[in-house]
């Protein structure tokens, strides 16, 4: 007997380690995703929100914020709840006070307590955003959202791939003081054009983990902005396979949210790089993504 468990305590010690495998979940804005019977077998338990940091003084944000968060709830699903512009058009291109945009936060932690995953300001490097050239002002979200939220998981940077990437971050850095922080990253760049610049420019830059917020192969894209970028089905599929090797890059890389589920069923949607299409029938990065879960021992 005593030869017996020896032997397996050598075998045990011998086995290589399994290696690290990021969280996986999935940014999308429609509590649909929660009822749709492709989700469930894919094992996911995170999914990601974005809602504007005054969605609370909106009666059609507020409802669908709740709406969203319920499901979640209700789904047992853990919520990323991230912040970025104004939707009102008159505000959409300013950036809030400190003051404001912390006293929107204190409200968001009292009417959603369960919520202990927030990111500070989305794509906040993107000049969609207010805080483009602004990286102290970000930084100093990030310091209001730290100061209500003890023991919360906070992106403190969520930043685009690009040629303003490296010295945005150093910028937020910098304001931030020595503080290690979770950064997020969107690098659809790296993904679409099965590169690695962006992803490996952030890794250089910054210390601390990082999460890819948002990430995904294009299956449609409209809004396009003088950057050319692939897209079809079959190209999303080989970038769901591609984000994986990304993520791979680093063991500091612990979450990955593919973005999205299903493709936004308002009329003119401009993007489209969803795991199901319109009638909730799973595509082909679906069956990446299945095939990955399954592997690592996460899907059913």
């Amino acid at each position: 007997m005593r030869v017996v468990l020896a032997l397996v305590a050598v075998l045990v010690l011998a086995a290589p380690a399994r290696a690290a495998v990021p969280l996986i979940g999935i940014g999308e804005q429609h509590p649909q995703i929660f009822t749709d019977e492709a989700f469930p077998p894919l094992g996911i338990g995170d999914a990601r929100y974005i809602a504007s940091y005054d969605a609370l003084e909106s009666d059609t944000e507020r409802a669908d914020l709740d709406a969203y968060l319920q499901a979640a709830r209700d789904a047992d699903v853990r919520v990323l709840l991230g912040f970025g512009h104004s939707r009102n058009p008159l505000l959409a291109h300013t950036a809030p006070s400190v003051k404001r945009f912390e006293r929107e936060f204190v409200k968001f932690r009292k009417r959603y307590p369960w919520i202990r995953d927030y990111l500070t300001w989305n794509e906040a490097n993107h000049c969609s955003q207010p805080t483009c050239n602004n990286p102290k002002r970000a930084a100093q979200y990030y310091l209001a959202v730290r100061k209500h939220c003890k023991g919360c998981r906070i992106v403190a940077a969520d930043v685009l791939d690009g040629s303003r990437l490296v010295p945005w971050v150093k910028a937020f850095q910098k304001a931030v003081g020595k503080r290690r922080v979770i950064w997020g990253l969107h690098n659809y760049i790296d993904a679409n054009r099965f590169r690695t610049r962006g992803t490996k420019g952030l890794l250089r830059a910054v210390k601390g983990d990082v999460w890819f917020t948002e990430t995904g192969g294009i299956v449609r894209r409209t809004n396009n902005t003088g950057l050319e970028l692939p897209q079809s089905t079959r190209h999303a599929a080989k970038v769901t396979t591609y984000v994986f090797k990304l993520a791979a890059l680093s063991k500091r890389v612990k979450r990955v949210y593919f973005y999205h589920w299903s493709p936004a069923p308002t009329p003119n949607a401009t993007w489209d790089s969803a795991l199901v299409d319109s009638h909730d029938r799973p595509r082909p990065a679906y069956e990446v993504l299945y095939a990955w879960l399954v592997k690592h021992g996460i899907a059913s």
